[in-house]
This record gives C-alpha cells, structure tokens and sequence, in this order.
C-alpha cells in the first residue's frame, strides 16, 4: 500500500486591501483655466513695491505671471530681486505670436525666490524691431539668456553688453525660433557645419533675414 503525502492544510487567500482612492485632480482631470490675479499675495506685493508697473496679472496652473510696460522692466526686476527676494533668474526665453496686433513677442522673466520656494514670471510684450532694455545689470546670468533669445527670435536687448549670437553665427539667415522660420531649415552652405568652410562655402554675412 502506497503511502499518501500529508499535506498540510492552505492558509485562505488574503483579501486585497482595496485601492487608495485617487486624488481629485487625477480621477476627474480638469483643465487649467487662466485667473485673475491682481489680489495674489505675490502680485499685491509688486504693485505695493513699485506702484503703477502691473498691466496685468494672470494664475494658470498654479502659476503666476504679471505683465509689465518695457519701459518699467528693469525698475521691476531690480525690485523683485532687491525688495522681494527673488534672487535666482531661473529663465529667460521668448514666445512668438506672429498674428497679434498688440506686440508680436512675450520676453518672459522666470524667478525664483528661496525663502519660501516661490517663483514668479514677468513678462513683457514687444513689438518686432523694438528693442527691450537689457536686465543684465539686475543678474547677471542673464547675459547668455538675453544672447540666446536675440539669436532664436531676432529680438534686441538695449544696452547689452555683448549682443552676439550664441547658438548660430554671425550670418546665419534668420532666427529659428520665429514662427515664420522654415521647417525644413535653410540653405547655410556649409556641411555638418565644419569649423573651416571650403572656398564659397559657410554662411554670408549680411544674408537674408538678418
């Protein structure tokens, strides 16, 4: 007679501990919708600091953004930085609205502030041509931002100290980051831009767009 294995008796299956409800946010996604925001604790603290300098204060996903007159930016800046302790430029770039009556480019200002972890943006709108005072006396890091903007878009900053291209060079047709720039590029002449041209090859200086 065979002898049969003892087996020892099965624990019963766990019951699953039921899923952690989802936070609002993620269980009903909802998009952002741009708000007011000229009561914003950040925002009443600019106006109260230098009165009369914002245009317009707007809060979108959590965000704040004031826009200010060109004219203003640096008093504004040297505020913010000096007054309200946001020390740290974290970005400058540009956007382009190539179809807006009212000024075809935003220069936004990102700032950061280190006491209480609160970031702010400035921005200003610019007509194509007009030149926008340079903030490289407030930080200056701002230096190769205000650089990089003036090579992608094509937009000056007055009284900068060294306005050159950075990315591209001098010569190179156009600015990439405009709107109106070709998404197939453009014709430089050059192969994987090798750093001596052949003989009529390489950017012309001068070209179209510049």
């Amino acid at each position: 007679m065979t002898e049969q294995p003892i087996v020892p008796p099965q624990a019963p299956a766990a019951t699953p501990e039921p899923a952690a409800p989802k936070p609002a946010w993620e269980e009903k996604p909802v998009t952002p919708v741009p708000a007011d925001a000229r009561e914003h604790a950040q925002v009443k603290e600019i106006a109260a600091t230098v009165p009369d300098a914002v245009l317009e204060a707007v809060e979108f996903a959590g965000q704040v953004t004031v826009t200010v007159a060109p004219a203003r930016l640096v008093e504004v800046c040297r505020a913010c930085k000096d007054r309200l302790a946001y020390a740290f430029l974290v970005d400058l770039t540009a956007v382009d609205w190539p179809e807006r009556p009212e000024g075809r480019f935003d220069v936004v200002y990102w700032m950061h502030r280190f006491t209480d972890s609160c970031r702010l943006r400035l921005k200003v709108k610019v007509t194509d041509g007009v030149a926008v005072p340079t903030v490289t006396g407030v930080w200056k890091v701002a230096n190769w931002m205000e650089r990089e903007v003036f090579d992608m878009f094509g937009i000056y900053f007055a009284d900068h100290p060294n306005l050159e291209r950075i990315l591209t060079w001098e010569g190179f047709n156009g600015h990439p980051l405009r709107k109106d720039f070709p998404i197939e590029g453009v014709d430089t002449g050059a192969v994987l831009y090798p750093d001596v041209y052949p003989p009529g090859g390489g950017p012309v200086a001068g070209g179209e767009g510049e």
